[in-house]
């Protein structure tokens, strides 16, 4: 199941056309579409939604999407939140002195992501190695004027979050 829910991230996130998807302007496709494009029954397909520990997808009657992530572009239509207090990312000693430098940018995706606790922040860290966990001021950047929103799976979403935010342990 891991090996489909990389191929539907693939297909739903990042590169839909190398399967022949069109993904409409807020990032849905047709679920039987997608069934075509890998090749997969439905049945296997609402397993991965249902047991994804990240959430990653939503079935909304016919249609699929991925709740964010995405490096093709896409509007998710998320509203603005207003943060907890403090928020979390995760990510690995070799980015260290860059992203407290230049702070966390989003690189190759619309949004950076944050985590709301430490836990979550590990293990997305923990992906690429020993993983560090940033805090953010979310409280601070939101006084500030910088804009949040909360994705479907719970990852809070921001453009860009400044170095003076951000702590290490």
């Amino acid at each position: 199941m891991i090996r489909l829910s990389k191929r539907m991230s693939k297909a739903l996130r990042h590169k839909p056309d190398r399967v022949g998807l069109t993904l409409d302007p807020s990032g849905w496709v047709p679920v039987e579409d997608l069934l075509n494009a890998l090749g997969v029954t439905e049945d296997d397909l609402r397993e991965v939604v249902a047991r994804n520990d990240k959430q990653r997808f939503t079935i909304d009657g016919d249609r699929i999407r991925a709740n964010q992530g995405h490096s093709v572009e896409v509007d998710l239509g998320l509203p603005t939140a207003t943060p907890p207090d403090t928020l979390f990312h995760g990510t690995v000693a070799q980015f260290l002195d860059d992203i407290m430098r230049d702070g966390l940018r989003p690189m190759s995706r619309h949004d950076v992501h944050l985590s709301p606790d430490r836990e979550t922040a590990r293990r997305v860290g923990a992906r690429r190695g020993r993983p560090v966990i940033l805090t953010v001021d979310a409280k601070a950047m939101s006084a500030a004027g910088h804009e949040f929103r909360l994705s479907a799976n719970g990852v809070w979403l921001t453009a860009h979050v400044p170095a003076r935010y951000l702590t290490t342990p």
